[in-house]
């Protein structure tokens, strides 16, 4: 009984302060003259503040234009915001600004929900060892990776020395699928120093740039390594989820003008890659079975930054040079 109460009165409450909150927005409306689309445009500042916000509304609203001008097709959006103007009775002579600031807005959104289905598409799709294509890539990957190191063979021990667990690497990639190999390339190829460096610390910690004073000094002397492209594999899916649950959200608004896109996301798993290495050492774990629990404890830094909107993922290296905080 009490349990049906408690449930009654949530959805009193619920109905109560929608009700109240579309009254509130009538009298807005009437005193500042002004929809609320207008409202929000005008005082809040571009990037993910304004996005979000512009996104809520148009989700939360009554008339199905606006609830479904967050999935229209990227061509269409044009056409959408005339249609909403036109709704609001909003002239867009009087009301230039408006209109564009709608666009970026509805192209960041549907970008972002277009992205998703990207990156589900790589990640659905397993690593094909008949695929000539698939093969290349993780050919490349080993070249950008090893670049002095001929690979002997294609099924070969070779492969654990930058991280895969066995002889051959496709069977790595069954959790993430093509995804974790598009990532694991896209940072060996357009970071390679950096990459490079990360792999060299992940076999040798003790040996890396480091010197022994500094180890020593930074209390690293227990730091041990770990598996670079199975790491990757687990970085990406760290990243996937990240995307899927609406977090990187605040992340795309602010650094995309426009649609966010796959290299966006494969950047930003760079970022999160190097990330992590730094946060691995500085946690300096006693053995690889603590991999998980290091792993949950960058993960809930990484979502903690991300609930503020101003915040951008902002690398510092070569592969996203081009991330731009709005």
């Amino acid at each position: 009984m009490k349990h049906f109460l408690r449930m009654l009165i949530q959805i009193c409450l619920y109905f109560y302060c929608k009700f109240l909150w579309r009254c509130l927005k009538f009298v807005m409306r009437k005193l500042t003259g002004r929809c609320e689309l207008q409202r929000i445009c005008y005082n809040t500042k571009p990037g993910a503040s304004r996005t979000m916000k512009i996104e809520t509304s148009l989700r939360d609203s009554k008339s199905k234009l606006l609830q479904t001008s967050v999935s229209v097709h990227p061509d269409a959006i044009e056409k959408t915001i005339e249609d909403i103007m036109e709704l609001k009775k909003i002239n867009p002579d009087v009301n230039p600004q408006l209109g564009i600031s709608l666009q970026a807005c509805l192209l960041q959104i549907v970008g972002y929900r277009n992205l998703i289905a990207d990156v589900e598409k790589l990640r659905r799709e397993p690593y094909d060892s008949d695929n000539p294509q698939h093969e290349e890539m993780l050919l490349k990957l080993w070249k950008f990776l090893k670049p002095n190191t001929p690979l002997e063979s294609r099924i070969s021990k070779q492969w654990c020395e930058i991280g895969f667990q066995g002889d051959d690497p496709k069977t790595d990639f069954r959790g993430m699928g093509l995804l974790g190999l598009y990532n694991l390339q896209y940072f060996a190829e357009r970071d390679a120093t950096a990459a490079q460096q990360v792999l060299s610390d992940s076999l040798h910690p003790k040996c890396s740039k480091f010197s022994k004073a500094e180890w020593e000094k930074k209390r690293m002397d227990k730091a041990i390594g770990y598996s670079f492209a199975i790491v990757g594999i687990n970085i990406t899916d760290l990243a996937y989820n990240l995307l899927v649950s609406g977090a990187l959200k605040t992340h795309f608004y602010n650094i995309a003008p426009e649609a966010p896109t796959l290299s966006h996301f494969q950047q930003t798993f760079c970022y999160l890659m190097h990330e992590f290495h730094k946060f691995w050492i500085d946690e300096d774990p006693m053995d690889i079975m603590e991999f998980n629990r290091v792993r949950e404890k960058f993960r809930k830094r990484i979502i903690k930054q991300l609930q503020n909107p101003d915040m951008a993922l902002c690398p510092h290296f070569a592969a996203s040079e081009g991330l731009i905080n709005m």
